[in-house]
């Protein structure tokens, strides 16, 4: 019988830990089934372009994985039972229900609206395909002129704006932010960004805590109104709600609570990798949600599962950061070097320059999960004896 590994979640970490695997376990030995509810990877990183007007390219999942044994399940994943060792799906033909050996779980975050009125019903986002695509058709609809208010000042938020006030000059694009706008940068990168707002005529609230959504705009807390024709809220993301249902260990923003080699802390048949997991990085603080921390934890995740199964040491080294990269439209953007703490150094790299650096940060990560075994060495090693089956 097959150790079965079941991966929910096509994202950046949950294609990347099912291609290492595949790399990493003997064919003969494991059955690894990848589940997502997109027939299509899609890059997350990119999908502001995708609402700016741009087209991306089309990456099925099954020619993604073709040759590599890993099977793809097309569904929603309902619930996971990590007592029974089972998922619960919605797939084409209705409601099935897939058993798993190992669980690896990497569905990722959704949009947070922090409990404020009308975002569901009136604002746009750029967390999905689907949504981008949502906003894509809005944006297409608009006059000259007409408010197009980002509410956000983080990375989502700053992409956003820029991009369509690059595609859409026509248009008035203001931002709405609770804190500031790019403030967690080094100097030399604040003045960047700022000159970049300047440069394409974006209107930056500042300290504007946004409390309600309008068909109009939004209100805030000072009692401000801020009115635009098309609201898009980019002011966070949350963990989907499928872990913390289950009796597996979260914390209080529900991603799944893990060890270094990112396996539950509850659950020694589950791994958690990306936005789902809540791993500690240098100086104990959390990973914070992101590209940035989905690869390395997907590398130690499949490398953690890899070696438990074949009876060797996995992998705890903590994971850090290196560096934030931030576009401003397709021919600007800034690198902001970081320490492995997540703080921000000197080191920063801006302009053209910055968007060449960028755009091959992306690139290379579109094509790494297109070619999901090429870049890892064969260490196809068989599975210990009494490995087989749940442990």
């Amino acid at each position: 019988m097959k150790h079965r590994i079941v991966v929910l979640g096509a994202g950046y970490a949950g294609a990347t830990t099912a291609g290492r695997l595949a790399k990493r376990l003997h064919r003969d030995d494991v059955e690894i089934t990848v589940v997502n509810a997109d027939p299509d990877f899609v890059e997350r990183i990119r999908l502001h372009q995708l609402a700016a007007g741009q087209e991306l390219p089309v990456r099925p999942l099954r020619k993604v994985f073709a040759g590599t044994g890993i099977q793809v399940r097309i569904a929603r994943v309902d619930a996971v039972d990590a007592d029974r060792n089972t998922v619960e799906l919605i797939g084409e033909n209705g409601a099935e229900t897939l058993e798993y050996d190992t669980l690896v779980y990497a569905l990722g975050s959704a949009i947070a609206d922090f409990g404020v009125p009308g975002v569901a019903a009136h604002a746009h986002n750029v967390a999905s395909k689907q949504a981008a695509l949502r906003l894509r058709e809005r944006l297409a609809q608009l006059s000259a002129g007409e408010t197009v208010l980002i509410v956000g000042g983080g990375l989502t938020s700053i992409e956003t704006a820029t991009e369509i006030a690059e595609a859409r000059p026509d248009l008035s694009v203001a931002m709405a932010a609770r804190g500031g706008v790019g403030d967690w940068l080094d100097e030399k990168a604040q003045t960047h960004l700022w000159a970049a707002f300047e440069r394409l005529g974006i209107t930056v609230h500042e300290r504007a805590d946004v409390i309600r959504v309008t068909e109009d705009g939004v209100s805030t807390r000072s009692g401000a109104e801020i009115l635009a024709g098309t609201t898009v809220w980019t002011a966070g993301f949350a963990a989907h709600p499928i872990a913390a249902a289950s009796t597996l260990t979260v914390s209080p923003d529900g991603r799944i609570v893990v060890d270094a080699t990112l396996r539950s802390i509850s659950h020694a048949n589950v791994y958690a990798v990306g936005d789902a997991a809540h791993a500690a990085g240098y100086g104990g603080k959390a990973l914070r949600m992101g590209c940035a921390t989905a690869y390395p934890m997907a590398w130690q995740g499949a490398d953690a599962i890899a070696a438990h199964l074949t009876g060797r040491q996995a992998p705890d080294a903590l994971i850090g950061y290196n560096s934030q990269c931030i576009s401003l439209g397709r021919g600007d953007a800034i690198i902001q070097d970081l320490t492995n703490e997540d703080e921000p150094t000197s080191k920063v790299t801006t302009g053209r320059k910055g968007a060449r650096k960028k755009e091959l940060i992306c690139t290379v990560a579109g094509w790494s999960v297109k070619h999901p075994t090429l870049l890892v060495p064969s260490r196809r090693r068989r599975i210990a004896t009494g490995r087989l089956v749940s442990y």
